[in-house]
């Protein structure tokens, strides 16, 4: 009997013991926002103090890469840990088939469904964007909780429609909601955190802000702060670094109520975005060449934090070549899930807790399939191996070679004077490419 209740003693300390090593899990995207938009990044005409702050308690990589330099591809990745040609997400997913580029596959095994199988509640805020209708929507895919835009952008930040039509949702139920969205998600994020005091359950919050997307809109009275503190800023950038200094204020919030909540302590947040700035709205991708869309570097390196409290180093620069669908892996090892499908991202993990890095030598694809004049309807492409890259920026123009580390703004092109890297890397491509053309996407 006295053995008996030795090892109940000593099992439900073990599950108190797992439970307590599972954190939650904030995971924080921006839209479209560039390298070099924040402070942290080098920004000298924008303050992002919520931001600033996450990566001065965490870690602040300089070689994070989205896996597409588009919204849905990026987001597919992510939340797959896959290349998203293989989840059937070549390109963007729209509201218009005739412009539409993806859809996601239902064979996808997705972060929120097995979080679940841990025991975490889940939750999505913002916007989606892979898909609009059942069984494609965040409540299909394993979101517990849905509070957001179905679509791709926002015709207007207060009508919250797309082609006239209300994406707006709380898990199925059509919404309308007034206000500003980055104020709504915002809002949305903190009642939710809230909501959790009432369970020991870990959670996984997803909150993807519309910001700073087009149409470039913030709030008058923060386009006013600007103009005051920046009376020279052209207007083209005042507007938009008035929508990025709105959401990270609401970030601001997000991260207070943490605090606040008592979760500051046992919660991993994760900030990215899901690709470059895009230039003509005034965007700014540090030194990097070109922006959103592009394979350069400014299309597809991002800024990406992460901090973890007694966990993981305060403070930390890391220039560790990571991507969006690495975070898959990683999020499942901390969450102690044992998966058995195929992952192409890497669990860095081990970066988190002790600083070793990932091999520096791995190979990364990047593509984009897209309609248009510009495009018509092919890909795409980018591979990276150490420090080389291959690119092709144009469906109508030839492959560019570039080796980062001694060009890292791209601006020699040694296709013709590296004949052997150039065919290597071209054979990776053509192979990577024949895989993509292995899952429907239509």
């Amino acid at each position: 009997m006295r053995k008996l209740s030795l090892l109940l003693l000593l099992f439900f300390a073990w599950i108190g013991t797992s439970t307590a090593q599972n954190p939650n899990i904030v995971l924080i995207v921006a839209d479209d926002l560039g390298y070099g938009d924040l402070s942290a990044y080098g920004a000298e005409d924008l303050q992002s103090p919520a931001l600033d702050s996450l990566a001065a308690s965490g870690i602040q990589f300089n070689q994070f890469y989205a896996n597409s330099s588009v919204c849905s591809p990026t987001r597919a990745a992510l939340l797959s840990g896959r290349y998203p040609p293989l989840v059937g997400v070549p390109g963007v997913i729209r509201t218009h088939a005739s412009d539409n580029w993806g859809h996601l596959s239902k064979d996808a095994k997705l972060l929120p469904e097995l979080l679940r199988n841990q025991g975490y509640h889940t939750a999505m805020i913002g916007k989606w964007h892979l898909g609009l209708n059942a069984p494609q929507r965040p409540i299909d895919r394993g979101f517990e909780h849905f509070e957001g835009f179905l679509g791709d952008m926002m015709d207007d930040y207060y009508h919250h429609q797309r082609h006239g039509l209300n994406y707006m949702r709380r898990g199925e139920e059509v919404i309308r909601p007034t206000g500003h969205a980055t104020d709504l998600f915002t809002d949305w994020a903190v009642n939710y955190i809230e909501s959790r005091t009432a369970s020991p359950a870990p959670f996984f919050l997803y909150l993807a802000y519309n910001a700073p997307h087009t149409p470039i809109q913030p709030p008058d009275e923060w386009i006013t702060r600007i103009r005051e503190r920046e009376p020279h800023m052209n207007e083209t950038r005042a507007k938009l670094v008035a929508l990025i200094e709105h959401m990270d204020d609401g970030i601001g919030r997000v991260l207070a109520s943490l605090e606040e909540n008592g979760f500051h302590d046992d919660t991993i947040v994760i900030f990215i975005s899901d690709n470059g700035g895009q230039l003509n709205v005034g965007a700014n991708n540090g030194l990097l060449r070109e922006g959103k869309g592009t394979m350069y570097e400014g299309g597809l390196r991002i800024p990406a934090i992460i901090s973890w409290p007694g966990h993981s180093p305060s403070g930390m620069t890391s220039d560790a070549l990571l991507t969006t669908m690495d975070l898959y892996p990683t999020l499942l090892e901390v969450a102690q899930a044992r998966t058995s499908h195929v992952i192409d991202g890497i669990s860095f993990l081990p970066l988190l807790l002790n600083g070793k890095k990932p091999d520096p030598e791995r190979t990364l694809f990047f593509s984009r399939r897209e309609g248009n004049l510009r495009f018509g309807g092919k890909t795409i492409e980018a591979v990276r191996k150490g420090p080389w890259k291959l690119l092709q920026n144009s469906p109508y123009t030839s492959l560019e070679l570039y080796h980062l580390e001694r060009d890292p703004l791209e601006t020699t092109n040694l296709a013709s004077t590296e004949p052997d890297i150039f065919r290597q890397l071209a054979t990776m491509l053509r192979q990577y490419i024949q895989d993509s053309g292995r899952i429907p996407w239509q």
